[in-house]
């Protein structure tokens, strides 16, 4: 079975599709009916539409925001080359008449056979995605896998028009690219609060999936802050909408006719629409494009801190009643967290007052602080809530605060109730492995083997307290309730693992 992958859903091979019109013509002798319609026939946006019929009818939504969404058509024009005699020249436009013909046949740069260029010499790419105007005086928003390398945009309007884009800004980190074509008084769209939205509520997309323009598709909400592989500082809007390849960069609506998202990615085995699609919420990108024309580049915040998830065991070990916030594993030597006084075992819960559900949530609001501020943390340590104000540093090639890379809530420690054999690291481990305490376990069986705890691992930490020798680990052990919680160091990465000792 081939691997579930998560793919941009942008990137698409133009399609052209020829469409038959056809008519039906009546008898001259007899006359035509007569259609009477309304004077006035507002459009209705969903929810109205809905509220009287029971049955969402998007055709008001489409006919009032369609014209603001655009097809962008991206491409990476090669540069001149010089063939082997040393004289310049310039590839063939593929609008060319001729372009197919030297393609096929040999002659031109980049084909081979009588061509110049030779085998191997780069050819021209082009990928179609879509966009929506945000602005009149022209400022679209689409995706940066979109533009990614390209050097020639161009924007197409539902009227046929068509401009000349230039990128204005793009940032990988939230797949968000500005571009601005020169044109006023254009349709825009009405820009909503995703936080309002509802899971379950109906959702719109319109794109250019496969080059078709102006695709209507629609579903409902599936999921929200939704954490996604290598994706920190995004939480994605999962929806069922189907979303292909072109739909990426173009808006999802709420019932209201507000833009809640830009389509961004969908989860797939195939690299076609299979049920699981994802957006970016609308007021992430906004606070992106307000940076991009203001800077030119996004500033984020970084804290320093490594988390992962908490479930009900951890939550038992530390004293908390339910398992919500972040639970901190490492901290970054001298960074702004390990400054502030945070430790291991801390468990973040709120940030200046928001509540941080889970560890998912915290990079994306930590990120959105300005890097110099300062952020009060709240964090739960010894069965308590404590408050601790922390200088927000910046995020260049560091992580801000992500689920630990061997995030698995199964590993773990003990002694004989643990059912582990340690002993005490060596100097020369320490200096190996630059930890200054740790117990260095020789065999796991019973609960900690259950747990996922291995011959190799070093535990550092039982329920937050630091360990430094078989004895204390013993009778921390033998003083805990039914569950610990283990912070470990396997290879380089830090992890707590909850121990069911019942």
């Amino acid at each position: 079975m081939k691997a579930k992958i998560l793919t941009r859903s942008a990137v698409a091979v133009a399609v052209a599709v020829a469409l038959s019109a056809g008519y039906v013509a009546g008898h001259n002798n007899v006359p035509a009916p007569q259609v009477i319609a309304p004077a006035s026939a507002a459009a209705l946006m969903p929810a109205e539409a809905a509220a009287k019929t029971g049955i969402p009818d998007f055709s008001g939504l489409v006919e009032t925001y369609g014209p603001a969404v655009v097809n962008i058509s991206a491409k990476h024009v090669v540069k001149e080359t010089s063939n082997r005699r040393g004289a310049t020249q310039v590839p063939m436009d593929p609008d060319d008449p001729l372009y197919q013909f030297f393609k096929r046949f040999g002659g031109m740069p980049g084909f081979g056979g009588g061509g110049n260029g030779g085998p191997g010499a780069d050819r021209p790419s082009e990928g179609l995605g879509s966009g929506f105007i945000v602005s009149s005086d022209g400022y679209v928003l689409t995706n940066a896998h979109v533009v990614d390398n390209a050097n020639v945009v161009t924007v197409k309007l539902t009227d046929k028009r068509e401009y000349r884009a230039k990128v204005i800004g793009a940032d990988k980190q939230s797949d968000v690219a500005v571009l601005k074509i020169d044109a006023k008084n254009l349709p825009t769209v009405k820009i909503g609060d995703p936080n309002g939205s509802k899971v379950g509520q109906w959702v719109v997309a319109i794109g250019s999936p496969y080059g078709f323009d102006n695709t209507v598709t629609s579903g409902i909400i599936s999921a929200k802050s939704r954490a996604l592989p290598n994706e920190n500082y995004t939480p994605f809007i999962q929806t069922d909408v189907p979303v292909n390849p072109g739909n990426s960069g173009g808006p999802l609506f709420n019932l209201q006719g507000e833009v809640i998202g830009i389509n961004s990615m969908i989860y797939s085995q195939t690299g076609g629409f299979q049920g699981l699609s994802f957006a970016i919420p609308i007021n992430e990108a906004i606070k992106v494009k307000d940076a991009i024309i203001k800077t030119g580049h996004v500033d984020r915040g970084r804290l320093g801190v490594t988390v992962q998830g908490m479930n009900q065991t951890l939550a038992n070990s530390f004293g908390m009643k339910s398992p919500q916030g972040a639970l901190v594993s490492s901290i970054e030597p001298g960074g702004p967290a390990a400054k502030a006084g945070l430790q291991p075992g801390d468990v973040i819960t709120a940030l200046n007052g928001a509540p941080v559900t889970d560890s998912t949530s915290l990079p994306s609001q930590v990120a959105g602080l300005s890097p110099g501020s300062s952020a009060k943390v709240t964090v739960w340590r010894d069965k308590g809530s404590k408050d601790l104000s922390v200088t927000i540093g910046a995020l260049k090639d560091a992580k801000t605060a992500s689920a630990n890379p061997n995030g698995d809530d199964n590993a773990s420690a003990q002694d004989a109730r643990l059912g582990v054999a340690v002993r005490p690291l060596s100097p020369e481990e320490k200096q190996n492995d630059s930890l200054s305490r740790g117990l260095l376990v020789q065999q796991s069986n019973g609960a900690a083997a259950s747990a996922g705890i291995q011959p190799g691992d070093v535990i550092l930490a039982v329920n937050g307290q630091p360990v430094t020798s078989v004895q204390q680990l013993k009778s921390m052990v033998q003083r805990a309730g039914d569950s610990i919680a283990l912070l470990i160091q396997r290879d380089d990465a830090q992890i707590f693992v909850p121990v069911d000792l019942g």
